[in-house]
């Protein structure tokens, strides 16, 4: 199976299913639906091929199923693909949550003017062009896609989003994402300067580490803020609010649950192995920054009226405890990073969803528009409840042992950072429970009656595009194991770099399609 070009079908499927979609004829919407949802499921059986193909067991190569084809001779480059543990839990989450979240939309452009075959064909963009900057295995190849996701989010955002700010949301996303971009071109441009010509990733980590000093510390830099703006961290996060809650709520949950996610697994597959020195100066630093995140974005969430801007405010809290696993240098905070970034795309994504159901019905996303709605929408607002505890991280969902590990390595080398990030999980329950004491429960609120949609609970559709979320947050919650032996050899062969014995790495995998 490894002989097989899979990744490079990870990459052209959805991209082929975005030219097709894109010219089906407006008024064939319904062609349009059902063409996309099929490619995204073709990409998503050929992401379950690579799962079952992966070889997990401990001294497997880092990269596995590699491939190469040259791009342009002239300068050695190539289109170079490859995934290791953690790139393959955020493949499999970006192939899982891009059909539910086309199934989530599934009628939200009815009453509105706008072309379904554009909308579905943007998602299709979209998902190809994240699941390339998760198998690059060319740093220039990882750049050019990491820019290319900003123009279909873009339309996205400012052509099908809601509320009167939506363009103003759209070109603060993107300014603030293509101005990180610039920064970590130059980088990458001094980076290949510096070493020979080399744009390969493997290349780069079998070579000896640049000297550690002025030079490696603006690379780092270089590469870390335009990660930092992409996943975001404070204080770089101000456009997420924003985009969040003017994008549609299931293109927001691709923003949130996935595309965010690109910046960490960046950090821990460019920055730490390429300027393990620099990594380490600056990590007192970027733990201060997340461990402050957590707290500042949980009281921001607490005070905010509209539904889609407090659950982007929450994500802004989680992404601090990424940071600060992976900046905390020991394996089960590392370890817990990583399944954090899947397992809150996971419990994000239904929240983001399950809002988006509300909205649509509501025709509104603020809180004081609700109260009471559990009484006429009783199975909608338990998954609301569930979503909200899985996101607080309540024993028994799969965000649950992401924190746990994180805090637990954290405690091992920096207790007053992690005693502190703690204080993040008392203020989630409050803006969570109080997420959802005033939009279900209390007093119902008069108006609610006159909105017949607001009395019509979920439908087949809807029960059946959330219920694999639920069972993969509970499922994963009980039985976390095949995440952990996933990404542990991967978190394991970065953390290398940190203790200074990447000699101990194992060989790069033998397979490559030249």
């Amino acid at each position: 199976m490894n002989e097989l070009p899979l990744l490079s079908a990870l990459v052209a499927v959805p991209l082929i299913g975005a030219v097709v979609v894109a010219s089906i004829r407006r008024e064939r919407a319904d062609v349009a639906r059902w063409t996309a949802l099929g490619f995204s499921g073709l990409v998503a059986v050929i992401a379950a091929l690579v799962a079952i193909g992966f070889d997990y067991a401990e001294g497997a190569p880092w990269l596995q199923f590699t491939e190469s084809y040259a791009w342009v001779e002239a300068w050695d480059l190539n289109l170079s693909w490859g995934v290791d543990g953690i790139a393959l839990l955020m493949v499999l989450l970006t192939v899982g949550l891009t059909p539910i979240a086309m199934l989530a939309a599934w009628r939200d452009l009815d009453a509105v003017k706008r072309s379904v075959p554009a909308f579905f064909a943007l998602i299709l963009a979209l998902e190809a062009a994240m699941l390339a900057t998760f198998l690059a295995s060319n740093v220039l190849l990882f750049y050019f896609f990491f820019e290319a996701m900003l123009v279909p989010m873009y339309f996205l955002i400012g052509s099908y989003g809601t509320g009167p700010k939506k363009q103003y949301a759209a070109v603060k996303f993107f300014l603030y994402s293509l101005l990180g971009g610039l920064f970590m071109l130059v980088a990458v441009i001094s980076l290949w300067v510096n070493n020979g010509g080399v744009f390969d990733w493997q290349t780069l980590v079998d070579t000896e580490p640049m000297a550690a000093g002025t030079l490696q510390n603006w690379l780092f830099l270089g590469f870390f803020i335009a990660f930092a703006i992409k996943a975001p961290f404070f204080p770089f996060h101000t456009w997420l609010p924003d985009a969040g809650g003017a994008a549609p709520a299931a293109v927001a949950a691709l923003l949130v649950g996935v595309m965010d996610k690109i910046g960490t697994f960046a950090i821990l597959r460019y920055c730490l192995p390429l300027f393990p020195d620099a990594t380490q100066t600056f990590a007192p630093w970027i733990i201060g920054m997340s461990v402050i995140g957590v707290v500042y974005a949980a009281f921001v969430a607490i005070g905010q009226t509209d539904l889609k801007r407090l659950v982007a405010y929450t994500s802004i809290a989680h992404f601090g405890f990424i940071g600060l696993g992976i900046f905390a240098f020991t394996q089960a905070s590392a370890t817990g990073a990583v399944l954090y970034m899947f397992n809150h795309g996971l419990a994000t994504g239904l929240l983001f969803i399950v809002v988006g159901f509300l909205a649509i019905r509501r025709g509104s996303a603020q809180i004081a528009d609700y109260g009471g709605a559990a009484k006429t929408l009783p199975v909608l607002a338990g998954i609301f409840l569930f979503a909200g505890l899985a996101s607080l991280s309540l024993p028994g969902t799969a965000p649950f042992i992401s924190e746990f590990l994180v805090l637990f390595g954290a405690f091992t080398g920096n207790e007053p950072v992690a005693v502190v990030a703690t204080l993040g999980i008392i203020l989630a329950a409050a803006y969570v429970i109080w997420m959802y004491q005033r939009t279900m429960q209390g007093d119902r609120n008069p108006a609610l009656d006159k909105v017949p949609a607001m009395k019509r609970d979920l439908t087949v559709r809807e029960k059946a595009l959330v219920a694999p979320l639920v069972i993969a947050i509970l499922g994963f919650g009980l039985f976390p194991q095949p995440l952990i032996d996933a990404v542990e050899p991967a978190v394991d062969n970065t953390l290398l770099f940190i203790s200074g014995s990447p000699e101990d790495l194992p060989a790069a995998e033998g397979v490559t399609n030249e």
